[in-house]
């Protein structure tokens, strides 16, 4: 690695520091020539030169490498940290050396502009009752904001004596080796920087914003930096102080405003299909490939499919070359289990959950490029194509695991396939792979009373040969891939985490195959049908897939396990669509890749998939920015289609609550950093106040102005000094958009447009044009002035909102006549409806929920679900075991969990739990209020069955 220091970096003590704490060789190149244009400023022209030939120029990017470099995974509080220093603390300081070195004032004036951030420091550290800023021990945070306040301070003294937490942090910061070496090189580099900033003086800033603190995620201790330090962009239920405006702001958004449509990428010309095009930006978007044999539910919905649409859209807004692709993934142990539930074939089934998964998506507004399913030939063509090239690369291993079979049936049983009693808590209808009582994952020959869940047969126990992918032999490949990726791209801080997890330990190979009979079929001698005995009576044919015929023995064909197949379905899905698939998927020099998941399938994304294509070698296009959500709960619990809990796909549209409520409701509250919970009463508030009382209500005031007092056209505007500070304020906001939307930050994104209607709002309410209007010459003129801003403020937010719910931008842009060609979505706000324009009929763009619709729907749904109770912490003796009389201990441990089942049935029968699920756990308890009984010596009471009337 080789890092370039340009002299007078302010930048220049953090990356010093950072690199000195780095375990790989840093060569430092201090002062030498810069590379990049010599009109950007120092700290811009500061580089790390990586040996893969990737350059990083962000200076915190290249302070947060070092710490990856020696294993420090960065953490929310890390990373929000170092957001806040970039956005806050740098432009504040640089106001504060320009004051101090270039007009020599004194050190306490120039502090004074510091004097808000300090005192936040000085809180965050005393509340968290840690030494640094995320920890115990120092983090790259503390590194980052030491080396932005070291030139201002330089020494603990130089703080006030009321922060005696800070001057103790800055001291302990101050004396670490490496911040000790890179302060020598300070007197110098002030130098440099006095001429800098003598002719690039700083804009002095407004009032600082202080980042948020709220608790950490699951109630641990400490305190945890709020993730909305970026200028402008307003909080949730809360007022965030504004910077101050520059006049270079109001300059800059009064030429923006002056180009009008000019200002606006040019629509891009429909191609089908779309293709790389040399030259521009071309984005493939993948969403993780939903699981065909179930009904998405809204948490299903926001983590992956919604997501990626949003960024689609937004995407294609700004004139990049997009293609977005997602589909069923309908191979599988599951879809057989389903298939055989619903009396279904697999493929009968595939073919009714993918219609289903259709229609869902498309009601709320998902648009796909192609949304395609993996049970296709061209599936089975390149999966078995990346098998055979890593085979012939030595990167597959052939072992024996034990695996349960059923003569019977004369097949290998999958893990959902089998049945049987818990090791862990003693659960009887524990599944092969998990316990659904305690959670905990199963091998399937660890059960106890294993049953064969298609002919309630007992298995044994047989060897059987499996094919592994080598991880371990491509770990050193991964993880150089990783580097470069991680420099580069966009990865949310919980698929980097995850993945580090992963690899710490050292990678183990990986089972690639399943004995099942649907699925890709494994193209290799041994494995495509293992013959092994007479003909079974329960054969199984009707599940092989097409290509496959029955031997008329008993087979357990191979097929690819699911996470080794289904990821490849996004190639597949793509060669559907069009033949020159290879031109989006091995063309890693030209195309962008972004995958969509919730963090579930991270490790199959970001280890077992890569490690599957960097093996095949074949210069396939690998992801460059992962971004993954946490999950979305239900009000206080999860999900449950059984049960009856939770909103799905296929229930919302009956709600009367229209797509796109649903849409800005889930994005609203899309779990980025921690997991969120859907909550009927929150979607009421959001939608009353943001989208109907602050969205609705400006953009149906703005056009209702139009046609009341000017019958119907956009009146001449003549801008005053506070209609420039808006069209400035707006712009900063827009900026601040673009700058959200591009690291997928979508929910605070979101944020920001409603705030740019706020300042709409506040802007009519301010100017009162319904009472200008009727008023002297001079009135009038601002009337039309003011609705003339303010509808073109709406067309613009048409735009802004378009990737989040694009059936209400539709619906802005056809009553305000908006041409298809000022749709884009350009730098900040422009003047794309000029006096003349003819507007047509405005009407509201949203209805209120009132309490009772809402109350009702939370009842239909299951809201407030009583939780199940944590697991007995022994498990029951089974039915038949004979229970000793009179032994102490026994009838303790029968007693308690009497108690803790019959706890268990009132909470289900409060649930309005399903009559099914309610009987059985009845059964349960009377079986244990039976074995009771006879450790008590006492004779088992039989229940009296209802009487009729």
């Amino acid at each position: 690695m080789r890092l370039r220091v340009p002299p007078g970096a302010p930048a220049a003590l953090k990356v010093l520091a950072a690199a000195a704490a780095a375990p790989a060789p840093v060569r430092p190149h201090l002062g030498g020539p810069a590379e990049r244009p010599q009109t950007l400023a120092p700290e811009l022209e500061l580089r790390l030169e990586l040996d893969s030939g990737t350059v990083l120029f962000s200076p915190n990017a290249i302070c947060q490498y070092f710490y990856l470099c020696r294993g420090e995974e960065p953490t929310d509080l890390t990373t929000q940290w170092l957001e806040w220093e970039a956005t806050e603390l740098q432009p504040a300081v640089a106001a504060a050396l320009y004051l101090r070195l270039v007009q020599g004032r004194a050190g306490p004036e120039a502090l004074g502009l510091l004097q808000p951030l300090l005192a936040h420091l000085e809180q965050h550290l005393a509340r968290s009752g840690t030494s640094h800023l995320a920890g115990d021990a120092a983090s790259v945070a503390d590194v980052v904001v030491w080396g932005s306040l070291f030139p201002v301070l330089q020494d603990q003294t130089s703080l006030p004596g009321e922060l005696q937490v800070l001057r103790s942090w800055f001291g302990a910061v101050s004396a670490l080796e490496p911040c000790r070496a890179a302060a020598a090189l300070l007197p110098e580099a002030l130098r440099e920087l006095r001429a800098h900033l003598a002719q690039h003086p700083p804009h002095l800033p407004g009032p600082p914003r202080e980042p948020q603190v709220r608790p950490r995620p699951g109630g641990e201790g400490g305190a945890q930096v709020g993730t909305a330090p970026l200028t402008g962009c307003p909080q949730q239920d809360e007022e965030s102080p504004e910077r101050a405006l520059t006049d270079d702001d109001i300059a800059a958004a009064v030429e923006i405003w002056a180009r009008g449509p000019a200002a606006l990428p040019p629509p891009r010309e429909p191609r089908t299909p779309v293709l790389p095009v040399e030259g521009e930006r071309n984005v493939l978007i993948t969403s993780a490939l939903p699981y065909v044999n179930n009904v998405p539910h809204l948490g299903n919905i926001i983590g992956c499919v919604l997501s990626a649409d949003t960024f689609a859209r937004y995407s294609r807004l700004r004139g990049w070359n997009t293609l977005f692709v997602c589909g069923t993934d309908e191979y599988g142990t599951a879809t057989e289990t389903r298939a055989l539930q619903e009396g279904l074939s697999p493929r009968q089934l595939c073919d009714r959950y993918h219609a289903l998964h259709a229609d869902i998506y498309a009601w709320f507004g998902i648009s796909f490029d192609h949304f395609g399913r993996t049970t296709t030939p061209q599936q089975t063509s390149i999966a078995q194509d990346i098998f055979q090239r890593l085979l012939a690369r030595g990167f597959l291993l052939q072992d024996t695991l034990e695996q349960l079979r059923c003569e019977r049936c004369g097949r290998y049983l999958a893990d959902r396939f089998v049945e049987g009693t818990c090791p862990s808590c003693g659960y009887g209808e524990a599944r092969g792979d998990q316990c659904d009582r305690c959670g905990k994952l199963i091998n399937a020959v660890e059960l106890q009373n294993p049953q064969c869940k298609l002919c309630r047969g007992t298995p044994v126990v047989t060897p059987t040969q499996h094919l592994f992918l080598d991880l371990p032999k491509l770990e050193g490949r991964l993880e150089a891939w990783l580097e470069r990726t991680w420099a580069a791209g966009e990865w949310t801080a919980n698929a980097r985490h995850i993945t580090r997890t992963w690899l710490r330990d050292g990678l183990k190979p990986r089972c690639i195959t399943r004995d099942l009979t649907w699925g890709t079929p494994v193209p290799l001698d041994g494995f495509r049908d293992k013959v092994s005995a007479p003909p079974a009576p329960r054969c199984p044919c009707w599940a092989l897939p097409a290509g496959l015929t029955c031997s008329g023995r008993s087979h357990s064909p191979q097929v690819f396990y699911v996470w080794f197949d289904a990821p490849i379905g996004y190639l597949s899905i793509t060669a559907n669509y069009t033949e020159h698939w290879e031109r989006w998927w091995k063309n890693p020099q030209q195309v962008e890749l972004y995958n969509f998941m919730a963090k579930d399938n991270v490790p199959f994304h970001s280890v077992v998939f890569p490690c599957s294509l960097l093996g095949a070698d074949d210069n396939y296009t690998l992801v460059n920015h992962l971004i993954a959500t946490e999950y979305l709960n239900y009000e206080d619990g999860k999900f449950s289609k059984s049960r009856g809990v939770g909103v799905f796909g296929d229930m919302a549209k009956d709600t009367g609550i229209p797509a796109d409520v649903w849409r800005f409701y889930l994005l609203y509250l899309r779990p980025e950093g921690q997991d969120s919970a859907f909550c009927w009463a929150d979607l009421m508030l959001k939608n009353n106040s943001e989208l109907l009382n602050n969205l609705g209500n400006f953009i149906n005031r703005a056009g209702m102005f139009v046609c009341k007092f000017f019958g119907g056209t956009v009146p001449a505007m003549a801008l005053t000094a506070e209609d420039q500070r808006l069209l400035a304020r707006v712009t900063l906001e827009m900026r601040q958009y673009h700058q959200l939307m591009e690291r997928v930050r979508l929910r605070d994104a979101l944020r920001c447009v409603l705030g740019i209607s706020r300042h709409g709002n506040q802007y009519i309410q301010v100017n009162e044009p319904w009472k200008r209007i009727k008023g002297d010459e001079r009135d009038r003129q601002r009337a039309g002035t003011v609705t003339g801003v303010a509808v073109n403020l709406a067309a613009a937010l048409a735009a802004l909102l378009q990737p989040f719910v694009p059936g209400v931008s539709a619906a802005i842009q056809a009553q305000l006549c908006i041409p298809p060609e000022r749709c884009g979505l350009g730098p900040g706000l422009t003047c794309t409806l000029p006096a003349g324009h003819r507007v047509g009929t405005v009407s509201p763009l949203f209805q209120k929920l009132e309490l009772e619709q809402v109350e009702a729907l939370r009842q239909r749904f299951g809201g407030g679900q009583a939780k199940e109770p944590p697991p007995a912490s022994a498990p029951p003796p089974a039915p038949n075991t004979p229970t000793a009389p009179g032994d102490p201990k026994v009838i303790q441990e029968l007693t308690e969990q009497v108690a803790q089942q019959g706890n268990l049935v009132r909470q289900l029968k409060a649930a309005q739990a399903e009559k099914a699920q309610v009987d059985a756990q009845v059964a349960k308890l009377l079986e244990l209020k039976r074995q009771l009984a006879l450790a008590e010596g006492r004779s088992p009471e039989v229940p009296k069955g209802k009487r009729k009337k």
